[in-house]
């Protein structure tokens, strides 16, 4: 008869255990906590390659993040955006008019040398752009690949798609 009172003790704890969890349904385990991190400034390239505008959006508001959360300093932070896709028509002085709020975005990034924009020549030749069609603010490199290639073999850049 013991044996049977345990047995059903056991069981009576069992299954209030597993009834415990199941209180909260949408969140068997738990909530997420915020970790708290001081990220030191690094140097990092962005492989840009975007469709529209919205996405281009986007990749500024990481870069823009990141650059706040690098406490903007100009030592030890340098932000690089190396250019090769649809994106690349957003900054022909052509299509300022259609693109002015994104240029502007854009450009306001630059200020102070810790952002970099810089672009394909081949990718921008393939929108039938030249250097001379391009905003000011932008420098063009030769090749994005190569590009980036470089920044992380010969300058110790971080990679960030």
């Amino acid at each position: 008869m013991l044996h049977l009172m345990s047995r059903v003790l056991v069981c009576v704890i069992a299954s209030l255990w597993t009834v415990a969890p199941l209180a909260d349904q949408d969140t068997p385990w738990g909530r997420a906590s915020l970790q708290a991190i001081d990220y030191a400034p690094q140097k990092v390239v962005y492989d840009v390659a975007v469709a529209d505008v919205e996405s281009f959006s986007r990749v500024l508001d990481r870069v823009s993040y990141l650059h706040n959360l690098y406490h903007a300093d100009p030592f030890d932070e340098s932000i690089v955006l190396v250019l090769h896709g649809d994106e690349i028509p957003f900054f022909a002085v052509d299509n300022f008019g259609r693109y002015r709020e994104l240029m502007r975005r854009a450009q306001s990034l630059t200020v102070g040398g810790i952002v970099q924009i810089r672009m394909c020549r081949v990718a921008a030749a393939g929108h039938g752009l030249e250097p001379d069609d391009i905003q000011g603010f932008v420098k063009v490199v030769p090749m994005a690949d190569a590009e980036i290639v470089r920044l992380q073999q010969e300058e110790g850049y971080a990679y960030m798609r």
